[in-house]
């Protein structure tokens, strides 16, 4: 089994982002309560990663991070994710013709 990186985001005391990362199981254990395992993740390289009370995740995330997010730093991000515009696909008509 790989080496997994622990990211942690949650909001400093003045609302800046405040991210930590732990570089084994047992680092990110000493300060938070694993509660169980994440056994239903579509995204394999998260199957089998811990839960931790008071943390959203695990989420994938590039550079084969393992992101956890403090629910108020979840809820934010989520919601300006909502909001971003997405470019609207193009349809386009095609004919299609029906031969016997």
């Amino acid at each position: 089994m790989r080496q997994r990186t622990y990211r942690v985001v949650t909001r400093g005391p003045e609302g800046e982002y405040r991210i930590r990362d732990y570089v084994s199981e047992a680092e990110i254990l000493a300060r938070y309560v694993k509660i169980g395992i994440d056994d239903c993740s579509s995204d394999l390289s998260i199957r089998g990663c811990p839960v931790f009370r008071g943390l959203i995740g695990p989420m994938p995330e590039d550079g084969g991070y393992v992101r956890y997010e403090s629910p108020e730093v979840f809820e934010e991000l989520t919601k300006e994710w909502a909001k971003t515009k997405r470019k609207k696909r193009e349809t386009t008509k095609q004919n299609i013709s029906v031969t016997d």
